[in-house]
């Protein structure tokens, strides 16, 4: 999609770099919001988790920010985090009061070799806030998605969001999934997010945005309600002992199996309900929406 094209009055584009310092200045002049969203999500095929994740997303937001200390219109900066950032596997929550997580938890587990991209997230987070303290002209928000699912604008299958979905469709997981319980939130509700982030006057901190929590197989039951046997979407959970077997091929660590598989994960979405008046779709039609789309793009 050309998005220039298709927004011309009201989208200017830029060239920058996230690696390059100062290569945001010219983008930020004369802006009084700054929403800065730009870091690398993948969790398979990651050779190098320090120059492939770490480094764009710390350097990344330290160049957006120090950018935003040099541009003296800058009032306020909404930063893309991550529940990533709160809690690093689901077996943390037993560490937390009544297992659930809140915007006051911080990922403490996660680390260059176990969940890099949670770690990613957790150092760019913390330099962000880091950054803010040491000037008072802008403030700093902060959202924090689960994973984001949802209709795309573009027809790109390489999104992880678009390959999850891609792989439930198709049958990649027809002979089961992992037991384990992920949250999820609509990409139009975290873009809903950011704007009442940049634009509520009072809004402040950190804020846990997502719309609901589910097992992979409770997921996969809702494309199957919606349509039918259309697709091979999964029936059942795999044997833990299967899932050590095959998850390294679909990016699964044994870290991660051993600390995620039948644990439980809960998510408390209130701050974000009254602090931004968020209202969250049901994740029906979030699937729904999503499968529609890639119909309609020709991505299936």
């Amino acid at each position: 999609m050309d998005l220039k094209e298709k927004f011309n009055d009201k989208l200017t584009l830029f060239e920058a770099d996230l690696m390059i310092e100062g290569s945001f200045d010219k983008s930020i002049e004369g802006a009084e919001l700054v929403i800065h969203t730009a870091s690398p999500f993948f969790v398979a095929g990651i050779k190098d988790a320090k120059k492939q994740l770490i480094e764009p997303a710390l350097q990344g937001t330290k160049n957006v920010l120090e950018s935003c200390n040099r541009i003296s219109s800058v009032k306020r900066v909404v930063l893309t985090s991550s529940v990533a950032a709160i809690h690093g596997d689901n077996i943390d929550s037993l560490n937390v009061p009544n297992q659930t997580f809140t915007e006051e938890h911080w990922n403490t587990t996660s680390n260059l070799t176990h969940q890099p991209y949670a770690y990613s997230k957790t150092l760019a987070e913390k330099e962000a806030w880091e950054i803010q303290k040491k000037q008072s002209r802008w403030d700093l928000v902060v959202i924090n998605p689960s994973f984001v699912m949802g209709p795309s604008l573009s027809k790109r299958l390489d999104g992880t969001s678009v390959e999850f979905m891609k792989n439930m469709l198709k049958g990649i997981f027809r002979t089961g999934v992992p037991d384990t319980k992920m949250g999820f939130v609509d990409v139009r509700d975290v873009a809903k997010a950011h704007i009442l982030a940049g634009f509520t006057p009072n809004a402040k901190g950190r804020h846990i945005t997502s719309a609901e929590v589910l097992p992979m197989l409770g997921f996969a039951k809702l494309i199957k309600e919606n349509f039918g046997n259309k697709y091979a979407v999964p029936t059942g959970v795999l044997p833990n002992p299967l899932v050590y077997l095959i998850g390294p091929f679909f990016g699964l660590s044994w870290g991660y199996t051993n600390k995620n598989i039948g644990q439980p994960l809960n998510l408390n979405n209130e701050y974000s309900k009254t602090d931004l008046s968020l209202t969250y779709r049901p994740l029906k039609e979030t699937i729904i929406d999503h499968v529609n789309q890639m119909e309609s793009s020709g991505l299936l």
